[in-house]
Protein backbone atom coordinates (compact mmCIF):
# COMPACT_ATOMS: atom_id res chain seq x y z
CA UNK A 1 0.00 0.00 0.00
CA UNK A 2 1.84 3.61 -0.77
CA UNK A 3 2.06 5.22 2.51
CA UNK A 4 -0.03 8.25 0.99
CA UNK A 5 -3.26 6.29 0.80
CA UNK A 6 -3.32 6.52 5.08
CA UNK A 7 -1.79 9.16 7.47
CA UNK A 8 -0.94 7.90 10.95
CA UNK A 9 -2.55 10.00 13.97
CA UNK A 10 -1.06 10.29 17.40
CA UNK A 11 -1.57 13.01 20.16
CA UNK A 12 0.04 15.28 18.35
CA UNK A 13 -3.23 15.65 16.07
CA UNK A 14 -5.12 16.40 19.54
CA UNK A 15 -6.51 12.87 20.15
CA UNK A 16 -5.82 10.10 22.63
CA UNK A 17 -5.30 6.94 20.81
CA UNK A 18 -6.08 3.32 22.69
CA UNK A 19 -6.13 1.06 20.01
CA UNK A 20 -8.69 -1.26 21.66
CA UNK A 21 -8.28 -4.17 19.38
CA UNK A 22 -4.50 -4.41 20.07
CA UNK A 23 -5.43 -5.49 23.68
CA UNK A 24 -7.97 -8.59 25.16
CA UNK A 25 -10.08 -5.90 26.00
CA UNK A 26 -12.96 -6.55 22.75
CA UNK A 27 -15.66 -7.85 21.75
CA UNK A 28 -13.53 -11.62 21.28
CA UNK A 29 -11.60 -11.43 23.99
CA UNK A 30 -7.95 -11.70 22.67
CA UNK A 31 -5.52 -9.21 20.93
CA UNK A 32 -6.22 -8.41 17.31
CA UNK A 33 -4.03 -6.23 16.33
CA UNK A 34 -0.06 -6.76 17.03
CA UNK A 35 2.16 -4.70 19.00
CA UNK A 36 2.99 -1.57 16.91
CA UNK A 37 -0.26 -1.29 15.45
CA UNK A 38 -0.82 2.55 14.94
CA UNK A 39 -4.01 4.43 14.22
CA UNK A 40 -4.62 5.30 10.69
CA UNK A 41 -7.30 6.97 8.34
CA UNK A 42 -7.72 8.42 4.74
CA UNK A 43 -6.09 11.98 4.79
CA UNK A 44 -9.67 13.08 4.42
CA UNK A 45 -11.19 11.22 7.26
CA UNK A 46 -8.26 12.58 9.21
CA UNK A 47 -9.02 15.88 8.66
CA UNK A 48 -12.65 15.77 9.91
CA UNK A 49 -10.74 13.82 12.80
CA UNK A 50 -8.84 16.66 13.23
CA UNK A 51 -11.85 18.80 13.21
CA UNK A 52 -13.45 16.94 15.54
CA UNK A 53 -10.69 16.73 18.30
CA UNK A 54 -10.64 20.97 18.01
CA UNK A 55 -14.04 20.88 18.67
CA UNK A 56 -13.75 18.43 21.85
CA UNK A 57 -11.01 20.14 23.42
CA UNK A 58 -13.48 24.14 22.94
CA UNK A 59 -15.77 22.08 25.63
CA UNK A 60 -12.42 21.08 27.53
CA UNK A 61 -12.83 17.56 26.29
CA UNK A 62 -10.62 14.66 24.59
CA UNK A 63 -11.88 12.72 22.26
CA UNK A 64 -9.74 8.98 22.88
CA UNK A 65 -9.74 6.66 19.28
CA UNK A 66 -10.50 3.21 19.93
CA UNK A 67 -9.64 1.88 16.20
CA UNK A 68 -9.52 3.32 13.02
CA UNK A 69 -8.27 1.97 9.39
CA UNK A 70 -8.89 -2.26 10.04
CA UNK A 71 -7.12 -4.56 7.93
CA UNK A 72 -9.55 -6.95 6.32
CA UNK A 73 -7.83 -10.14 8.25
CA UNK A 74 -9.51 -8.43 11.47
CA UNK A 75 -12.54 -7.64 10.29
CA UNK A 76 -12.99 -11.54 9.01
CA UNK A 77 -12.40 -12.48 13.11
CA UNK A 78 -14.88 -9.97 13.84
CA UNK A 79 -17.43 -11.13 11.39
CA UNK A 80 -16.66 -15.11 12.56
CA UNK A 81 -17.67 -14.00 16.34
CA UNK A 82 -20.68 -11.86 15.78
CA UNK A 83 -22.06 -12.05 11.92
CA UNK A 84 -24.74 -9.60 13.07
CA UNK A 85 -24.53 -7.04 10.26
CA UNK A 86 -25.80 -4.50 12.78
CA UNK A 87 -22.51 -4.51 14.41
CA UNK A 88 -20.35 -5.97 12.35
CA UNK A 89 -19.80 -5.43 8.36
CA UNK A 90 -19.61 -9.12 6.68
CA UNK A 91 -15.76 -9.66 6.01
CA UNK A 92 -16.85 -10.63 2.34
CA UNK A 93 -18.49 -7.08 1.78
CA UNK A 94 -15.79 -5.13 3.23
CA UNK A 95 -16.10 -2.48 6.33
CA UNK A 96 -15.56 1.25 5.82
CA UNK A 97 -13.20 0.83 8.60
CA UNK A 98 -11.16 -1.21 5.95
CA UNK A 99 -11.68 1.53 3.61
CA UNK A 100 -9.79 3.81 5.65
CA UNK A 101 -13.05 6.38 6.52
CA UNK A 102 -14.62 5.02 9.60
CA UNK A 103 -13.38 5.62 13.33
CA UNK A 104 -14.78 4.35 16.94
CA UNK A 105 -14.39 7.58 19.46
CA UNK A 106 -15.23 8.16 22.72
CA UNK A 107 -14.82 11.05 24.76
CA UNK A 108 -12.56 11.81 28.01
CA UNK A 109 -13.03 14.15 30.39
CA UNK A 110 -9.85 16.96 31.16
CA UNK A 111 -8.90 14.26 33.82
CA UNK A 112 -8.41 11.50 31.20
CA UNK A 113 -11.50 9.62 32.70
CA UNK A 114 -14.15 9.36 29.72
CA UNK A 115 -17.58 10.24 29.93
CA UNK A 116 -20.74 7.65 30.81
CA UNK A 117 -21.90 6.98 27.67
CA UNK A 118 -24.30 3.96 28.94
CA UNK A 119 -22.88 0.99 27.40
CA UNK A 120 -18.94 0.43 26.77
CA UNK A 121 -16.99 0.65 23.35
CA UNK A 122 -18.13 -2.65 21.31
CA UNK A 123 -20.95 -3.60 23.63
CA UNK A 124 -23.09 -5.03 20.78
CA UNK A 125 -26.42 -5.09 22.70
CA UNK A 126 -29.77 -2.46 22.25
CA UNK A 127 -28.69 0.09 24.87
CA UNK A 128 -25.71 0.74 22.40
CA UNK A 129 -28.18 2.27 19.63
CA UNK A 130 -28.65 6.10 19.67
CA UNK A 131 -31.31 7.46 20.94
CA UNK A 132 -32.38 4.79 23.89
CA UNK A 133 -34.80 5.52 26.33
CA UNK A 134 -33.05 2.89 28.89
CA UNK A 135 -29.82 4.54 29.03
CA UNK A 136 -29.18 7.19 31.95
CA UNK A 137 -29.84 11.12 30.82
CA UNK A 138 -26.19 11.69 31.50
CA UNK A 139 -25.01 9.15 28.89
CA UNK A 140 -27.85 10.58 26.81
CA UNK A 141 -26.32 14.10 26.91
CA UNK A 142 -22.97 12.87 26.89
CA UNK A 143 -23.47 10.66 23.04
CA UNK A 144 -25.70 13.78 21.80
CA UNK A 145 -22.62 15.73 22.38
CA UNK A 146 -20.04 13.25 20.76
CA UNK A 147 -23.02 13.07 17.67
CA UNK A 148 -22.76 16.88 17.50
CA UNK A 149 -19.03 17.04 17.80
CA UNK A 150 -18.54 14.35 14.95
CA UNK A 151 -21.59 15.54 12.60
CA UNK A 152 -20.30 18.96 12.45
CA UNK A 153 -16.45 17.78 11.50
CA UNK A 154 -17.99 16.37 8.92
CA UNK A 155 -18.92 12.56 9.82
CA UNK A 156 -22.20 10.85 9.82
CA UNK A 157 -23.21 8.11 12.46
CA UNK A 158 -24.89 4.99 12.05
CA UNK A 159 -28.23 4.13 14.02
CA UNK A 160 -26.45 0.83 16.17
CA UNK A 161 -23.25 1.95 17.77
CA UNK A 162 -22.73 5.38 19.82
CA UNK A 163 -19.30 5.13 18.81
CA UNK A 164 -19.17 4.58 15.54
CA UNK A 165 -18.68 7.16 12.66
CA UNK A 166 -17.86 7.58 8.77
CA UNK A 167 -17.16 9.63 5.88
CA UNK A 168 -20.76 10.26 3.81
CA UNK A 169 -19.72 8.80 1.30
CA UNK A 170 -17.68 6.05 2.35
CA UNK A 171 -18.56 3.66 -0.12
CA UNK A 172 -17.27 5.37 -3.03
CA UNK A 173 -13.27 4.71 -1.12
CA UNK A 174 -12.17 1.35 -2.18
CA UNK A 175 -11.19 -1.13 -0.03
CA UNK A 176 -7.89 -1.20 1.27
CA UNK A 177 -5.08 -4.04 1.03
CA UNK A 178 -3.15 -5.15 4.45
CA UNK A 179 -0.86 -2.33 5.70
CA UNK A 180 2.07 -2.33 7.21
CA UNK A 181 0.57 0.36 9.51
CA UNK A 182 -2.30 -2.09 11.02
CA UNK A 183 -0.79 -5.91 11.72
CA UNK A 184 -3.52 -8.74 12.68
CA UNK A 185 -2.22 -11.98 14.52
CA UNK A 186 -2.42 -15.15 13.07
CA UNK A 187 -6.01 -15.82 12.63
CA UNK A 188 -6.10 -19.42 13.37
Amino acid sequence: MLMTDLIELTQADGVQISLVYATADNLVGRPIYAPGARCALRPEAADCLRRAAQAARRADLALVVYDAYRPAGAQAVFWKALPDPRYIADAALGSNHTRGVAVDVGLLESSGQPLDMGTGFDDMRDQSHHDRDDVPPEAQRNRHLLLGIMLQAGFRSIPTEWWHYELPNAREYALLPESDMVQVYHTH
